[in-house]
């Protein structure tokens, strides 16, 4: 007790109540700022932007590079030496199959066909005309076997004078687009010449190099998308057709064939394409990109209760895509996603959300 203060019992009764109050002043700060009560230190919730999980169609992708080629191509060559008479095409232009494309000079031929012609005819009549004297026995057998044998000589010849007419026609053998002429009228060609090419490219074969660890994830059958840098706004879409026999065992990949429509005409043999076969389509729920945090090997996000709380939620993440992840595991259809303000964010965190994406948006 302090020298020269008397507390009698009274006071002492009101100093005992006293001090569990100004314990109690000290342990809130000491402050008794009007507005500031019990409850002032509660956390203030954060904002935040939530994207709802929604379910869209999902497809896993392969990806490769693949070289464009005609359905069917070719390169025309002279079959004869001969001197070019008429060249009926120009450069790039459509034909049907059969169309005549070259022809040589053939003089020559016309008069030796000509001659075989009515050798053959003397021959067949003269055989016609033993024939019935051999009925009547003016003539032996040998005699109209021997005819026969001229006259069947007298046909194959001039079957032979044929093809070497036909050798000096050169034809498309199926419809397509012909390449750069490389003869005019008056060139005198050999065998093997190169005339022209034609090519088929109302379809176009893709063929492509798969690693051989997507090897059980192909089929023919399956649709691919294949696009171009000379057309970067556009896609190409065709099937899988086949797959090679082998794998490559320097690259461990395969090669897998692709047929694309090409009715335009857009794309051309040779061509670069950067190919994505489409795998298991299906339907799956999705997430931002942006909403996944990791720790160490795991993956969470933060969920927004219906008391605007932010929970930690640990989820399975499957394929991803330009801005989306496909989740297997842990969320559901409808749940709210935080997309921005993850720096702030700790599980039981309360929220104020500022903005939302419209669900299926």
């Amino acid at each position: 007790m302090m020298a020269g203060v008397k507390i009698d019992s009274v006071g002492a009764w009101k100093l005992a109540g006293l001090v569990p109050a100004l314990l109690a002043l000290v342990a809130c700060g000491g402050a008794t700022t009007p507005g500031v009560g019990p409850g002032a230190g509660a956390a203030k919730p954060q904002p935040v932007v939530v994207q709802p999980v929604t379910r869209t169609a999902w497809v896993d992708r392969i990806q490769a590079l693949g070289t464009a080629k005609a359905n069917e191509s070719v390169t025309l060559t002279a079959k004869t030496a001969e001197t070019v008479a008429r060249v009926n095409f120009s450069d790039g232009q459509l034909v049907d199959a059969g169309a005549v494309l070259v022809e040589m000079t053939d003089r020559a031929e016309v008069a030796q066909l000509k001659e075989a012609q009515a050798a053959y005819s003397e021959t067949e009549k003269q055989y016609e005309r033993l024939r019935g004297l051999v009925k009547q026995g003016t003539v032996t057998q040998s005699q109209v076997d021997a005819q026969l044998a001229a006259r069947d000589t007298a046909k194959a010849r001039m079957e032979a004078i044929r093809v070497r007419l036909s050798d000096r026609v050169v034809t498309a053998p199926f419809a397509g687009v012909l390449g750069f002429r490389a003869v005019s009228p008056g060139t005198l060609v050999q065998p093997g010449t190169v005339i022209t090419t034609l090519d088929d490219i109302r379809t176009i074969k893709l063929d492509f190099s798969v690693p051989e660890t997507f090897l059980a994830a192909l089929a023919p059958g399956q649709t691919i998308e294949a696009r171009s840098a000379a057309y970067p706004e556009k896609s190409f879409d065709g099937i899988v057709t086949s797959l090679d026999s082998r794998v490559d065992p320097v690259t461990r990949a395969i090669i897998v064939r692709a047929e694309i429509p090409n009715p335009e005409r857009l794309l051309k043999p040779g061509m670069l394409l950067a190919v994505e076969v489409l795998n298991r389509p299906r339907e799956s729920l999705t997430i931002a990109e942006i909403s996944l945090s990791a720790l160490r090997e795991t993956m969470f996000v933060y969920r927004v209760d219906d008391d605007n709380v932010a929970r930690e939620i640990s989820v399975r993440i499957g394929g991803r895509r330009s801005g989306e992840v496909e989740v297997l595991e842990g969320l559901s259809e409808g749940d709210r996603i935080v997309t921005d303000g993850l720096v702030r964010m700790r599980d039981g965190v309360p929220v104020a959300i500022n903005a939302s994406t419209p669900t299926g948006g």
